[in-house]
């Protein structure tokens, strides 16, 4: 079975109330967790796709990438756990709705984006210390591959100035749009394998496509730059984080949490 879509935003709108009522610990324990699960589909996204461009060309590389990588998404919508990207929507939504205020945004936004990085620096650590090495001792070949994820985020953007730096910003955009995208879905399902379904695709689309996650480079930077990557924790926020996150939260509060409030707007009066 699957809800209209009037009864899609009204779930949005309920769920972003109750992530407003949640106290900080709780905040953080979600979003370390929901950063950890990002980070589990990054990680595997690396491994996976080793090697496989050489064999079969840069396009399944990619295709294969985004076919594990939504394992993150889907845990976190199936356990309740807090991403920084989905409250990008979720949490406006209940503002557009009038049923929170705007400052509570802001308030959850802060504290999941906290959670969110350290649970995906956890997980960085756990694989450089662990798969990412010969037992501890120099890099093993899906270290390579991380180093070299690594670079490719953020010598590019440097490489070409401003402007690599609106491409990181227009990458966020596309990313969180179809990130949302993901979580409309799985709202619109009401049983597991629809929410696991709707999911999937977008995140599969975005990955492949080669848009920029927030959340998901706060694991694949830091993880390259404890391998051994050419790249300073400077030029990781500077030349990727930053544009990377005004983008997400254009991309899911705009094209996704304004435009759908926007439609449905007086379908929501009358409830």
């Amino acid at each position: 079975m699957s809800c209209k879509p009037i009864e899609i935003v009204q779930t949005c709108g309920v769920a972003g109330v109750y992530k407003t009522k949640l106290p900080v610990s709780n905040l953080l324990l979600r979003g370390f967790m929901a950063g950890l699960y990002i980070a589990v589909g990054g990680a595997l996204a690396t491994m996976c796709a080793t090697g496989v461009a050489d064999k079969l060309g840069p396009g399944i590389k990619s295709l294969i990438a985004g076919s594990v990588f939504p394992v993150g998404l889907i845990a976190i919508v199936l356990t309740g756990m807090e991403l920084f990207t989905g409250d990008c929507m979720l949490v406006p939504m209940a503002s557009l709705q009038r049923k929170a205020v705007w400052s509570k945004v802001l308030y959850v936004w802060f504290w999941v984006y906290i959670g969110n990085f350290v649970g995906s620096l956890f997980w960085a650590y756990l694989m450089v210390v662990g798969p990412f090495s010969n037992g501890g001792v120099g890099l093993s070949v899906y270290g390579q591959t991380a180093v070299a994820i690594a670079e490719a985020k953020i010598l590019p953007y440097q490489a070409a100035g401003g402007i690599g730096l609106w491409s990181a910003f227009m990458k966020g955009i596309g990313c969180n749009l179809l990130v949302n995208l993901a979580i409309l879905l799985a709202f619109s399902s009401k049983n597991m394998i629809g929410k696991f379904f709707g999911i999937w695709f977008p995140i599969m689309a975005f990955v492949s496509s080669g848009f920029e996650h927030c959340i998901a480079n706060m694991f694949f930077i830091p993880a390259g730059i404890w391998a051994g990557a050419n790249v300073t924790w400077g030029q990781f926020f500077v030349w990727n984080l930053i544009p990377v996150t005004i983008g997400n939260i254009v991309g899911g509060l705009l094209f996704i949490g304004v435009v759908y409030f926007l439609m449905f707007r007086k379908e929501l009066q009358k409830v």
